[in-house]
């Protein structure tokens, strides 16, 4: 068993707290990934799982056993960098088996899982090539190759994606997904970019501050937000945040945004009612939830009209942007609606995907 646990792991530079205190199961053989904005400890907290950096308290396990005090080498972990870090001098097969070398393993033993590493990630053909002969992709799979031979307990990518272009970014993405069904080994990935944590991960950890703020399904994450911030950084799009009122009135709730008052859903009413008259709260709406006016609607969508500043075209829909109360807020539209920048549009609420925020605590409600 590989599982890796976090028990209330704290790390402090100097006098600067940069993980506070955070707990974490990952289960053997899931793929989890550390997400959240420059700064918020993911990386730290990756580090430390792999033993370069020491932890200022609490206990972090490997496979039920504590390895605070275990030195890198010893953890049965493999790492793959930003950078790649292959030894330039050396040939693909070289670094692939470098590793294993080290802790001589039968060279024979070792051509069989070069080979066979190189034909799952589709690199058969660059075993004698040097690493400044190969483009950035090949070098990536290079050092995945370089962490799989070695048949770990655990893989750890430190944001392995972030040197690539666009669209290699976004292959890459699909062959390590396709690595992790051939291979299943627990694996631990850190990312900034948000896309790529909820397409490649079983859960994704959202951290802030060095906290974690939730732990989910990628789906849970998106539709089902605990707090202001990962409903904010889950979506891109980003969810439109905008200040609101509850209002009741004749027994019915209407949510109030600036001049506009849209009924709330029934069975959203006795949800929030409770909220009714307090100041301080926050509409979410996800952008796919803001739409084009359409002949018929579903209980709980409600029309309004708006004035867009900013269309954007995206082939397959239009991205408009319109002010409300303040704030910019965006809609996705069907390209062929009619949305011109400064013309008067009919748009719909969905307030069925309605997600209300507490601004003081953050919390959804």
């Amino acid at each position: 068993m590989a599982q890796v646990n976090l028990r209330k792991v704290v790390k402090h530079y100097d006098e600067t707290p940069a993980v506070r205190g955070i707990d974490l199961d990952i289960a053997d053989k899931e793929f989890v990934v550390l997400v959240g904005p420059s700064g918020c400890g993911k990386t730290t907290t990756l580090r430390m799982i792999a033993g370069l950096e020491d932890i200022t308290d609490g206990d972090i396990l490997i496979g039920g056993d504590v390895v605070n005090d275990v030195p890198p080498k010893d953890r049965d972990i493999a790492m793959v960098f930003q950078n790649y870090a292959l030894y330039p001098h050396m040939t693909v097969h070289e670094n692939m088996s470098f590793g294993l070398r080290l802790k001589k393993v039968p060279k024979d033993e070792i051509s069989r899982r070069v080979q066979a590493v190189a034909g799952i990630l589709g690199i058969g053909e660059l075993l004698e090539r040097k690493p400044k002969q190969l483009s950035g992709g090949q070098r990536q799979r290079v050092a995945m190759g370089r962490a799989i031979v070695r048949n770990p307990k655990v893989f750890l990518f430190d944001e392995p994606l972030s040197n690539l272009d666009a669209k290699l970014r976004v292959h890459m993405r699909t062959e390590i997904k396709k690595v992790h069904q051939k291979v299943r080994t627990t694996t631990v990935y850190v990312t900034h970019d948000q896309v790529e944590a909820m397409t490649l991960a079983d859960r994704v950890v959202v951290m802030n501050g060095g906290h974690i703020e939730q732990v989910g399904t990628p789906h849970e994450l998106y539709h089902s937000p605990q707090t202001r911030f990962v409903a904010g950084f889950i979506g891109s799009p980003a969810m439109n945040l905008i200040p609101c009122g509850l209002e009741e009135a004749a027994g019915s709730l209407r949510l109030k945004m600036g001049n506009l008052a849209i009924p709330v859903p029934s069975d959203r009413a006795a949800r929030y009612r409770g909220f009714a008259g307090r100041s301080g709260l926050i509409c979410g709406l996800r952008p796919e939830h803001v739409f084009e006016d359409r002949r018929h609607l579903e209980p709980g969508q409600e029309r309004f009209e708006a004035v867009p500043e900013v269309v954007e075209p995206m082939g397959n829909e239009n991205l408009v942007y319109f002010p409300l109360d303040g704030v910019e807020v965006c809609a996705r539209v069907d390209p062929d609606c009619g949305a011109q920048p400064g013309s008067s549009l009919k748009l719909v609420a969905d307030l069925r995907h309605l997600h209300l925020i507490d601004d003081s605590t953050g919390r959804v409600l």
